[in-house]
This record gives C-alpha cells, sequence and structure tokens, in this order.
C-alpha cells in the first residue's frame, strides 16, 4: 500500500543518459515505482542542453514540492542552476555515465534502487560553488567539483558520440592525446598565497569520476573546497599522479599541493587558453574566480550518508 508521499514533483528526466538510451521501459519503471510509494510524479524531459535548467526553474517557479533528476551528473548540474537559492528539495536518480553524486552519498549506480529509497531519504542543506567572471560577475553554479586545466581539456576533447559508445574510458583514453604537447601552467590564488598548477581541483566530493578518490578532506556538508593542485607542465609527470592517486598517495606526493578555502582566483599565463569544467561540463576558459555560496540548495540524502558525514564535521577540530 502506498504511503504518504510528496504530492506534486516533478521528475526531470535525460532521455539521452548513459543509463536511459533506448530504455524507455525503464522510464515507465521508474515512474511506477515512484507513484507506488505514493509520490505524485510528473515526468519532463529535456530536449537539449540547458533545458534542465529552464525545467527546474519553471517547477520552482510553479510551487513544486520536489524535484527528482534522473541522468548523470552533467543533467543535476543542469537542474542545480535553476534551482540554486530556492527551497525546493534535489533528488537524484542515478542514470548517467559516471554518477559522482550517487557514488559518493551510497545511492548507487542504478535509477531504480534510488526512486524505491526515495521516502528514507532526508533533508539538507548544503552550499554551493560559484564560478564568477575575474571581475565578479557570476557564470554558473555547481554542486560538485570545479577543474580547471588537464581535467578541463580532456572534458572538451570527449565528444558526445566517443562518450555514448565508450561511457567512462573516453575519459581514459582522452589523456593520452596530450603525451605530445606541453601543458599550459596556471596562476591559483586563495588568502593572499599564490600557487602554480597545470591542473587544480576545487572540490565539494571525495571522489573524482565516481570511482577515484582525490579530494580526501571534502564534503557536501562542509562550507569550503578542498583544492587539490597538480603541478608541472610536462604530461608524462601525471603518470606518476595517476599512479599516486590510484594508490591514495598523491597528496603527500612532491607537486601537489592540498589546502581548504571558501574561494580562489584562477589565472591563465598571457596568451594560453586554460579551460575550466564544472560537474564534468565545459564551462569557458580562465580567468575566473570560485567561491562558496553558503545554504544554497536543499538535497534529499541518505540517512547513513548523513550521519556519517555530520559526525565527521563535528568531531574533527580543524573542520
Amino acid at each position: 500500500m502506498a504511503g504518504i508521499g510528496y504530492q506534486r514533483a516533478s521528475l526531470i528526466y535525460n532521455p539521452n543518459a548513459g543509463f536511459l538510451r533506448g530504455r524507455k521501459r525503464l522510464l515507465e519503471q521508474v515512474i511506477r515505482v515512484l507513484r507506488d510509494g505514493g509520490h505524485q510524479v510528473t515526468p519532463r524531459g529535456t530536449s537539449g542542453p540547458g533545458h534542465a535548467t529552464q525545467l527546474a526553474r519553471d517547477c520552482v517557479s510553479s510551487g513544486d514540492e520536489l524535484i527528482l533528476v534522473m541522468g548523470g551528473d552533467g543533467s543535476i548540474h543542469e537542474a542545480v542552476n535553476g534551482m540554486a537559492g530556492a527551497k525546493t528539495p534535489l533528488a537524484v536518480l542515478p542514470a548517467g555515465t559516471a554518477n559522482v553524486l550517487a557514488m559518493e552519498t551510497g545511492l548507487g549506480r542504478k535509477p531504480l534502487p534510488a526512486a524505491a529509497r526515495l521516502s528514507e531519504l532526508e533533508p539538507a542543506r548544503v552550499a554551493l560553488g560559484l564560478l564568477e567572471e575575474a571581475n565578479g560577475a557570476p557564470r554558473r553554479y555547481f554542486l560538485l567539483m570545479a577543474g580547471a586545466g588537464l581535467d578541463a581539456y580532456v572534458v572538451t576533447i570527449v565528444s558526445g558520440p566517443l562518450k555514448n559508445k565508450l561511457g567512462k574510458a573516453a575519459y581514459w583514453i582522452a589523456p593520452f592525446r596530450l603525451l605530445a604537447r606541453r601543458l599550459e601552467e596556471f596562476q591559483v590564488r586563495s588568502e593572499g598565497v599564490a600557487r602554480r598548477s597545470s591542473f587544480a581541483l576545487a572540490s565539494r566530493v571525495r571522489n573524482y569520476g565516481g570511482d577515484l578518490e582525490i579530494a580526501g578532506g571534502a564534503s557536501l556538508l562542509s562550507n569550503h573546497f578542498e583544492v587539490v593542485l597538480f603541478e608541472g607542465a610536462s604530461p608524462f609527470r601525471y603518470l606518476k599522479y595517476f599512479l599516486g592517486v590510484l594508490t591514495r598517495t598523491a597528496t603527500r606526493m612532491s607537486g601537489v599541493t592540498v589546502f581548504q578555502t571558501g574561494s580562489l582566483l584562477l589565472e591563465p599565463a598571457p596568451g594560453d587558453a586554460v579551460h575550466v569544467q564544472l560537474d564534468g561540463e565545459d564551462c569557458g576558459t580562465l580567468p575566473a574566480r570560485l567561491r562558496i555560496v553558503p545554504d544554497a540548495l536543499t538535497l534529499l540524502l541518505p540517512p547513513d550518508y548523513l550521519a556519517r558525514e555530520r559526525k565527521r564535521w563535528t568531531t574533527s577540530p580543524t573542520r
């Protein structure tokens, strides 16, 4: 028997997301599971890039009790940009390539089990990151991470067809194109200190790509970024870094710097075009400023994840 659920919820879904392509029946099954749980859901499919942002904004304006997003981290990123600052909660049904948010919080990789757990999820108010122009003009919000340099360049060269065919493997193959080129280094300024980097990660989650842990001190419940900087213009240096990431020793390596901050400024050398990505989506080039916006989004999260993170952030004397 159905319980008391959300009586006015919208399900924003990306029909081209990795787990949904060609699987219309899966969407029907997810909707049935949600409705069996007492949730009155209206499906709203996206028609192209940016559409999830407008759909989410419309859902907030119309007074929906809940917005669910079924897709990958890119679909979530778009929806967040239509919800930033609103009180309407967001729930995630993983159906993408990497599913970083779902893996980080323990929701898993598949939308059906996540849909069945909706009633047990608890709301938490979290901060968002904001990418601004160097002069302070806002560009985009992000929930998970911002990356500048090497990884953002990889995002720009992984085409839609290649990603659709190979999934996450496309991101591991693409860097081999970089072995013959110099990596652009840029300056990272934070709290009066300037540092050089060819890959800068400002993260709100520990996992990178859903499988690898880079920013071990990051948390969605914190009000700062965990910043990890990798130095060096030679791409071969990243073979060492990659081994360190696999063994979770990268942050102790020479050439790697880790710190926590609420804002940072990224400035390229004159003439260099250094790309920046947000939540796995290309967002143009530097210069740019990143800063934390507290109390910006309500997320529905598993209670065990919330208990673990709250304990970690209330017992640590350094946070």
